[in-house]
C-alpha cells in the first residue's frame, strides 16, 4: 500500500522529471527540492537536483538528448 506523502513524492518527481527533460532545469530543481521534504533519502530525487544545478550553471549543448555526461570522478 503506498502512502499519502510517497504518492505525493512520486507525482513530484514525475513531474520534476519531465521538466528536466524539457530542459527547464530551475523549475524542475524546485520540484525535486520539494520531493526532498518529504524524504531527504530520496536518491533519484537528490541525484536529479545535483544534475539540475549543474545544468543550470553549464547548459547542455543543443542536442543533448537527456543522458548526462560525467566529467569528473
Amino acid at each position: 500500500m503506498i502512502t499519502k506523502e510517497q504518492e505525493e513524492l512520486l507525482l513530484l518527481y514525475n513531474e520534476a522529471l519531465a521538466l528536466y527533460k524539457k530542459r527547464n532545469f530551475v523549475d524542475a530543481r524546485e520540484l525535486f527540492k520539494k520531493a526532498l521534504k518529504i524524504n531527504p533519502d530520496d536518491g533519484p530525487s537528490k541525484l536529479y537536483l545535483e544534475r539540475c544545478k549543474e545544468y543550470i550553471k553549464h547548459p547542455p549543448e543543443d542536442d543533448w538528448d537527456g543522458v548526462f555526461v560525467m566529467k569528473t570522478k
